[in-house]
Formats: structure tokens, sequence, C-alpha cells
């Protein structure tokens, strides 16, 4: 099991999609669950992204609502940990 890092960033940004799309709530929490146990689980579709986000990957959320990470290694424990960056839509998030 991974460890979740929840930025400011992605805190803001989910405290701006939750007001606006409130019924995402739960499955954001059960992705976010889902992502500490097994990050490419198929039904989160991670992939790699590309230009601007190089290096960062994206998981999806629901139909409209990606999650963007990093995956980084904690150089005290040497584990690997999942650091979130955003949430949007789709169209928002690239």
């Amino acid at each position: 099991m991974r460890k979740l890092i929840l930025t400011s960033g992605f805190k803001r940004s989910l405290e701006k999609f939750v007001r606006r799309n409130n019924v995402l709530q739960k499955q954001l929490e059960e992705t976010l669950l889902q992502m500490s146990e097994d990050i490419f689980a198929p039904n989160l579709m991670t992939h790699r992204l590309k230009g601007e986000y190089k290096g960062l990957r994206a998981c999806s959320c629901g139909y409209d609502c990606r999650i963007i990470f990093s995956l980084e290694k904690n150089n005290q424990t040497g584990e690997e940990e999942i650091v979130i960056l955003n949430i949007a839509s789709h169209d928002e998030v690239y």
C-alpha cells in the first residue's frame, strides 16, 4: 500500500471541484483508496502525461474527472509515495 500525499494545490482544486460536482465526493474517496492499494488497477486507467505535464501521471475518477499525480520515492523510508497534485475535469486538466 502506497502513502498518499495531498498537496495544498490539490486541496484547493478539490474544494472547487466538489463544490461544482458534489455527487463525485464518494467516488473520489473510493478512487483515492484504490490508488493507495493499486495505482495501476485497470479501472483507474493510469497513464503517463506528455507536453506540459511530462513526467506526471493521471488516472480517472469517473467519466469526466482526472487526478494528476507523481510517483516519488521517500528518501528516508525508501518507499514509493503518490503525490497528488490536481483534480479537475478532463478538459481543465489537459
